[in-house]
């Protein structure tokens, strides 16, 4: 259909050749609204029929699967806790690219685009049907939103060719016109098609968007989840934390709080849309090798004598220096209580946690059994976990990085044996222990900020779960090690807070930390990456004094 005429392509009153660039760009354009009118269709019927996995949050989480270990380490070093907000970013980016070529093969073989969204639609279904939170009626999603896809790219497709049609038959003189063009022209009334084609794409578009809109509402009135937090009030403490030592907090400007606000508590795991569970209809299950199956609900949970204790978690993803950390004050019920029901069998020596999203975490048994506070934890800071951290029931585990131990939104404990199973990340280059290294970092002065010759005040945290800090010190410009004032901790459970000042002239200087758990084992001073088991290495800051 391309035979070099000039014509006015939708309206807009610009010349282009027939089937040239302004045609290839409404064919795009098209293939993306129909996607996008796809897309806001599938998770409308979610948000009615399965609120707790939509077509977008299986197709992520499958990515986050099959994406290589070292790719995920990458994306939490340079995204941190947007990684997640990130990937959407990216599968919108991808979902739009391959919307725009369908929409370019549907216009040059009819159907051709088609059969790519309808295998798109495939890859989408696989991916509900693989996921922990698919019911019997979670397929229909996916199914909806590759037929709206379909139909709407069709629609479009076909009132652009029709377009195309009327401006050859209005530009190509009837004597030299082949029998086809000549067809095109009688057919066709002029301006008619085009602004077909042009209202189709619009009304589309707005349906799209307003499809989006009132999916992202109805999913959000569909968490009973955030309905029932709302109005659920903290049972009072068996045993309350141990009151904060005076102290403890130093207030040496631009450090972090000593309890970190639930807003601001970093957020690492592998659910791409937070899961939302009805603590009414919350199950915790005890099952494997142990003499008898528990099965205990919310109701039970909160009538059990509960503990207060402030924790602090960390990622075993965190760089040295990084911010994957946080210390809260947690409520929960001992995890060891729950297990001495179930009565664990000899020769078991890990607990396979899982959560309704279907991650799994491995925890040694005796972290769970031994004196420490590992908690079925409900209450963050006082008040119910937020449904980001885990609501209605994680676990908490002093000592032990989270991915071999703070499983969120828990609903199985299976007991078993390190050899019989393992766990989400142990397959994908973790280790299957996961205890906590001792580190500390500077977070007082800022890197970058200018600083004057004369006193200088250094500040920062330092952590060894369930040893605790011994002692921090801090050496420049590898100089001898000089004590750093250490404030008292809340717990050997918790991180610590230290302070440094020292008179500094005018010159650069390179500050570095190393703390000293309460066994006497300094800190480990190579520089290791994360992967498998954890950072190691001084936390290292150049500065600049003027």
């Amino acid at each position: 259909m391309s035979r070099g005429i000039k014509v006015g392509d939708m309206g807009t009153g610009g010349a282009t050749t027939v089937g040239g660039t302004k045609t290839r760009i409404a064919a795009a354009a098209s293939g993306v609204v129909a996607a996008g009118s796809g897309v806001a269709a599938g998770e409308l019927v979610a948000g009615f029929l399965s609120p707790t996995l939509t077509p977008v949050t299986a197709v992520g989480g499958w990515v986050i699967d099959l994406v290589p270990p070292g790719v995920k380490d990458w994306a939490i070093a340079l995204f941190g806790t947007a990684d997640k907000a990130a990937l959407l970013v990216g599968m919108a980016l991808v979902i739009t690219l391959l919307a725009a070529v369908a929409g370019l093969v549907e216009y040059r073989w009819a159907g051709g685009g088609s059969w790519l969204v309808a295998a798109a639609g495939a890859l989408g279904l696989a991916a509900v049907l693989t996921r922990a939170q698919a019911t019997m009626i979670a397929p229909v999603a996916p199914v909806a939103a590759t037929v709206v896809t379909i139909a709407v790219l069709r629609a479009l497709i076909g009132r652009l060719r029709v377009q195309t049609a009327e401006a050859m038959a209005q530009n190509v003189p009837s004597g030299n016109a082949g029998s086809d063009e000549n067809e095109a022209r009688d057919a066709v009334p002029p301006t008619t098609s085009r602004r077909s084609f042009a209202r189709a794409f619009g009304l589309a578009a707005v349906l799209a968007a307003a499809g989006g809109a009132v999916a992202a509402v109805v999913h959000r009135a569909a968490s009973v989840a955030a309905e029932v937090r709302g109005r659920l009030s903290l049972p009072t403490p068996a045993s309350p934390a141990t009151p904060i030592p005076a102290g403890a907090e130093l207030g040496l400007e631009g450090m972090p709080p000593l309890v970190t606000p639930n807003g601001e508590f970093y957020r690492i795991d592998t659910a791409l849309a937070v899961p939302t569970l009805n603590p009414d209809e919350w199950t915790l299950k005890v099952t494997g090798m142990v003499d008898r199956e528990v099965t205990i609900d919310f109701a039970t949970l909160l009538g059990k004598p509960l503990v207060e204790r402030y924790v602090t978690i960390a990622c075993v993803s965190n760089e040295v220096g990084g911010q994957l950390i946080g210390n809260a004050r947690w409520l929960g019920w001992p995890v060891r209580e729950l297990l001495q029901q179930a009565g664990p069998k000899p020769g078991a020596d890990m607990v396979l946690s899982t959560s309704s999203d279907g991650f799994t975490a491995g925890t040694p048994l005796e972290a769970l059994t031994d004196s420490r506070d590992a908690l079925l934890a409900i209450g963050m800071n006082g008040e119910p976990l937020p449904l980001e951290h885990g609501f209605p029931v994680r676990l908490v585990v002093p000592g032990l990085y989270g991915f071999v131990s703070a499983t969120k939104w828990l609903t199985t404990l299976k007991v078993t044996r390190f050899a019989d199973d393992v766990a989400y990340w142990t397959p994908r280059g973790w280790s299957d222990h996961g205890p906590i290294k001792t580190q500390s970092r500077i977070d007082v002065p800022r890197a970058g900020r200018a600083l004057s010759a004369g006193t200088v005040h250094f500040g920062g945290i330092a952590w060894a779960q369930h040893r605790g800090i011994a002692r921090v010190e801090l050496r420049i410009n590898r100089g001898p090690w000089q004590q750093a004032v250490l404030a008292p901790g809340i717990s050997q459970d918790t991180w610590y807070q230290w302070q440094f000042s020292t008179d500094l002239g005018r010159g650069d200087y390179e500050v570095q930390v190393r703390a000293t758990d309460s066994t006497g084992t300094p800190q480990a001073e190579e520089r290791r990456a994360p992967a498998p088991d954890g950072a190691t290495g001084y936390h290292t800051l150049s500065i600049k004094v003027g």
